[in-house]
């Protein structure tokens, strides 16, 4: 491994974090998460690029683009987690380790939030820990990468 970068792909709606549904997905930021993202990442020497969007295409583009310089990518798809087989095929394309983050507990939510197209290609997934989940899921990702385990 060259390179010590992590692709953070955050899918719709989530840069309406903070404001959409806050019971459900509590009142921290996009930016909070790209922060929290980016200390976890830096804390092991990697550092991170984000993209958030509302467009499928455009986070396609990214993750395409992440097989030439990332090490590995942490994705919540949001509601493409339960629709996208082309999300789901371009993260199996790029053949780099997938973290799988969703900030509500979706096995607990409505039946359609039960099935994710992500699930199969991720090698970690973190679910229902709100936006701290998003370290828990940079931290194994990156034990995954480096081939350690923390204590």
């Amino acid at each position: 491994m060259t390179e010590r970068r992590l692709l953070l792909v955050n899918g719709p709606n989530l840069n309406l974090l903070g404001i959409r549904e806050p019971e459900i997905y509590g009142s921290r930021t996009l930016a909070d998460v790209e922060r929290i993202v980016a200390d976890a990442a830096s804390a092991r020497g990697f550092d991170v690029r984000a993209v958030q969007s509302n467009h499928e295409g455009v986070l396609l583009d990214a993750i395409h683009a992440a097989r030439l310089d990332c090490a590995g990518i942490v994705i919540n798809p949001g509601g493409l987690t339960h629709t996208s087989v082309v999300l789901r095929d371009a993260l199996a394309g790029v053949d780099l380790p997938v973290a799988e983050v969703h900030i509500s507990d979706v096995s607990q939510r409505e039946p359609f939030r039960h099935h994710s197209y992500v699930a199969d290609v991720a090698v970690v997934h973190v679910t229902g820990e709100g936006v701290a989940g998003y370290e828990t899921a940079v931290r194994l990702l990156l034990d995954v990468i480096t081939g350690r385990a923390e204590g």
